[in-house]
């Protein structure tokens, strides 16, 4: 019992506590460099537990059930962040919503997407997983992207790229639906779509290379996994009016500060993707991505929807016209490169590509 005891990663427990900690103390208040720099580097061990105990759940409740847990449950998060970011006023919060949103989306399709094929391709010449899984989920993002964030830069009911009252209603419902209807396929009628399949086609139904956790380590896991969540976004907001002041200082404009609290924030996906992509399980990283990205819009508008009811908050989700161009050679991309079913080296470094322009482009607009 004691050299169990013993062995039990206790960093895994104790970081998170700390960084929950650490969020409580430097709270609404401004800090110095020190301060700055234990909070940074309590963030990133932050990041490190959490990525441990998503897979740690997922191990015990399996494929797709894993992968859903951790983007359900950093997406949560994320929209408590950006409503309470918008109800606090402040500069840029008409578009907060949709710089934030878009930003996750060409994270997870491009940056997470990119890094996993590319980690899974270093050692083998093919990664290989399920096209009907991987397609289904693309199309639902393709059509909440398209529905949520290119729309309102067309119609016609309000001035500038925003939706009326009525029209934002209509996509809250629709994104609901059809992220429910996903979710429903992955998890109960089409499981067997969105598990990792071999080199032959075939579906690996178990996928544990252990002995599962108790329901009590799974549980415990999963609730430091969301204490690690909170701490991961709530210290990367506290460290926000320094990464403003680097990117002011830099001559960047301020728009990018969003993309950088993105990339703190979606940092426990990607390395959790990019490890599943070592292990031969690509399959598992496109959940994440693909599931990430449809959480990140079917979550967040219909959220912001319902906030717009009770509080009156200036919105605009429309894009511009360079975000439309990424967006849509993106997408165009993504379906060559879940089609056959596996890709290559190449398929990684396209999708690299694509998030270097964006955030080039985010930086010099």
């Amino acid at each position: 019992m004691s050299s169990a005891r013993l062995s039990l990663p206790r960093w895994t427990t104790v970081l998170p506590l700390l960084g929950v900690a650490v969020l409580a103390l430097t709270w609404g208040r401004d800090l110095g460099a020190l301060p700055v720099a234990v909070a940074a580097a309590v963030l990133a061990g932050s990041v490190l537990a959490a990525v441990h105990h998503a897979e740690v759940v997922a191990h015990r409740v399996g494929e797709p059930f894993g992968s859903l847990v951790l983007a359900v449950a950093v997406t949560v998060i994320e929209v408590a962040l950006i409503i309470t970011l918008m109800l606090s006023g402040g500069k840029d919060v008409e578009t907060l919503a949709r710089d934030t949103v878009f930003a996750a989306v060409m994270i997870t399709l491009n940056g997470i997407v990119g890094l996993a094929l590319l980690a899974g391709t270093l050692k083998r010449p093919l990664v290989y997983f399920n096209a009907e899984g991987a397609g289904g989920a693309l199309a639902t993002v393709a059509t909440l992207a398209t529905t949520c964030l290119v729309l309102p830069s067309f119609t016609l009911g309000e001035p500038g790229p925003r939706f009326t009252a009525g029209q934002l209603a209509f996509a809250a419902v629709v994104a609901l639906a059809l992220y429910g209807l996903f979710v429903i396929t992955q998890t109960v009628r089409h499981r067997d779509f969105f598990l990792p399949v071999s080199s032959t086609g075939e579906v690996i139904e178990d996928d544990r290379h252990a002995d599962p956790p108790s329901d009590r380590a799974a549980l415990t896991s999963l609730g430091l996994l969301l204490v690690s969540l909170v701490a991961v976004v709530g210290l990367a907001k506290i460290l926000s009016p320094s990464i403003e002041a680097a990117v002011r200082s830099a001559g960047l404009p301020p728009s990018f500060v969003g993309v950088i609290i993105a990339l703190l924030v979606l940092l426990p996906e990607s390395i959790a993707a990019v490890n599943a992509a070592r292990r031969k399980r690509m399959m598992v990283s496109l959940n994440l991505a693909y599931g990430s990205a449809m959480a990140s819009i079917g979550l967040t508008v219909p959220a912001i929807a319902i906030s717009t009811l009770f509080v009156d908050i200036p919105l605009s989700l429309g894009l511009g016209e360079t975000q439309m161009v990424l967006l849509a050679l993106t997408l165009v991309v993504s379906v060559l490169t879940v089609v056959p079913g596996r890709a290559t080296r190449l398929q990684a470094g396209v999708h690299l590509v694509l998030l270097a322009a964006f955030i080039f482009l985010a930086m010099n607009p």
